[in-house]
């Protein structure tokens, strides 16, 4: 009596194939011809540069306008500048990085990622496109920030290399907290739960930090969140940067354990997310 033949073991599908097979020099082209594509998307409707180009401006008229006059001290409103433009970098940087989440959200609802877990390329490849191409928004963000600042008074007073290093900074903290913002559209169900979510975590983080005002002015149990605050860090590192005043190598120290940490949690759970969501 023969045994019937064994049933052939069933291949994985062509894309799990492809992607096991992929080199880093193929993601890397397939990074950059997303990335790319989203620039070109960027120039088909500049509307989408809307939050970049607008928020710096608003932001800094309104503060500078609102509250310089009070808080600037003896300095006036060129004094509270000052401390205001490097903290307002860290809040473009949230900006931009809570927009992803719900822009990664909306792929997928419309039905464009599902195109691209279809194509053989590697899975990290479209969240790292879409991760260049946010902090490339960052960059034009801050940039419009620094000349606003510049009209109003703001003057590095030949930092120009620290300036530059606290832009890198926050470029670096910024991309951690896309990471984390990219996680969360891959993991609620609604663009309101994202934006509801974000706002409920950072209102907190924004206003109990040293981004709007000197920490020393707050009573005691909020002084001591501050100090565990990352956003008082990135504040703190950008402004001593920038303007050469006041603590660096712990704020940076700190704000780059921060960034490293935020992105090794978030990164590979994000691309592990992005695999298996549906």
């Amino acid at each position: 009596m023969t045994s019937a033949p064994a049933l052939p073991r069933p291949a994985p599908p062509a894309a799990v194939l492809d992607e096991r097979r992929i080199g880093l020099r193929a993601r890397a082209r397939h990074t950059g011809a997303l990335a790319r594509r989203s620039v070109l998307q960027i120039r088909q409707n500049p509307t989408a540069m809307t939050d970049a180009l607008l928020t710096p401006i608003v932001l800094t008229v309104l503060f500078v306008f609102v509250f310089g006059g009070s808080i600037g001290g003896d300095g006036g409103r060129a004094q509270y500048t000052a401390f205001l433009v490097p903290g307002l970098m860290v809040i473009l940087g949230l900006t931009i990085a809570m927009a992803v989440g719900v822009g990664v959200h909306d792929d997928f609802r419309t039905g464009v990622m599902d195109r691209f877990r279809a194509m053989p390329i590697g899975r990290s490849s479209v969240l790292v496109a879409k991760l260049v191409v946010e902090t490339g928004r960052m960059l034009v963000a801050i940039t419009v920030l620094l000349v606003v600042g510049a009209l109003l008074g703001f003057d590095v007073a030949g930092h120009w290399p620290g300036l530059l290093a606290a832009v890198g900074l926050t470029a670096v903290f910024g991309t951690s907290l896309v990471w984390s913002f990219m996680l969360l559209g891959l993991t609620l169900r609604t663009a309101q739960a994202i934006q509801g979510l974000s706002v409920l975590v950072l209102t907190p983080l924004e206003f109990g930090s040293s981004i709007f005002v000197p920490t020393s002015t707050m009573p005691d149990w909020l002084h001591t969140f501050t100090r565990f605050n990352p956003l008082t860090h990135m504040a703190d590192a950008a402004r001593g940067l920038a303007l050469g005043e006041g603590p660096v190598a712990g704020p940076v120290f700190w704000t780059l354990v921060w960034s490293v940490g935020l992105t090794a949690l978030t990164a590979p759970v994000a691309v592990a997310k992005f695999r298996t969501k549906t």
